[in-house]
């Protein structure tokens, strides 16, 4: 049976020192992320990593190279002690009809705001996301995006690690389970200390983060 979830489109991976955490990444396994681009106002910027499919790895992190932000850093990342894999994204066929139905089940994902960022080459990439009006602490519970006519981050050619495995565990999996069927996904949960973890296949062998 497979541990990949339903509709995934991005895992994040946040680090307070991007150019290290891609570093690592590349000696772990064999493959550099591409740059992704900047996220202009809010201090940040990505590299990433194709997981095969419509998925891919966001390794993001604060970008030297732009003024501190007027507010914190997304996914929080100046107060982070290291890499992390922080939480992931589902992309639904219809993020405002997903929205609605999660909320008719019980869970409210927040409401539904623009974003966009610049590719290296200038392309400017726009998408809508849930803001996690009622985020679950863990970052079990993913927030979902819609794309729009913006093409797809795996579409510009990624470099590639094929995601073989998914996992996650939380002290109370129950509680987690209702969200997920609420946003029309899944996750395979154990019980233990909160942790999302992922396996990709590499040119050095499966290499897994957590």
């Amino acid at each position: 049976m497979s541990t990949i979830p339903p509709r995934l489109d991005h895992f994040v991976l946040a680090t307070p020192d991007l150019a290290a955490t891609v570093a690592e990444f590349t000696r772990r396994t064999g493959v550099t992320p591409a740059p992704g681009g900047v996220h202009v106002g809010l201090g940040t910027r990505n590299h990433l990593v194709g997981l095969g499919d419509r998925a891919y790895l966001e390794i993001i992190g604060p970008d030297p190279r732009q003024p501190e932000p007027a507010g914190p850093r997304p996914f929080g990342v100046d107060g982070l002690a290291g890499p992390r894999t922080l939480t992931w994204a589902i992309s639904p066929p219809d993020l405002d009809r997903a929205v609605a139905t999660a909320r008719a089940h019980g869970y409210d994902p927040g409401d539904v705001r623009g974003m966009s960022r610049r590719r290296p080459d200038g392309t400017l990439l726009e998408w809508r996301l849930t803001d996690g009006g009622d985020p679950h602490p863990s970052g079990l519970v993913p927030f979902l995006i819609d794309w729009g006519d913006t093409a797809h981050p795996t579409a510009s050619g990624l470099p590639v690690t094929a995601l073989l495995e998914v996992s996650a565990t939380a002290p109370d999996p129950d509680e987690i389970r209702p969200l997920l069927t609420a946003l029309g996904t899944e996750l395979p949960l154990s019980r233990g200390p909160v942790g999302l973890s992922f396996t990709v296949d590499t040119p050095n062998g499966p290499v897994t983060f957590t």
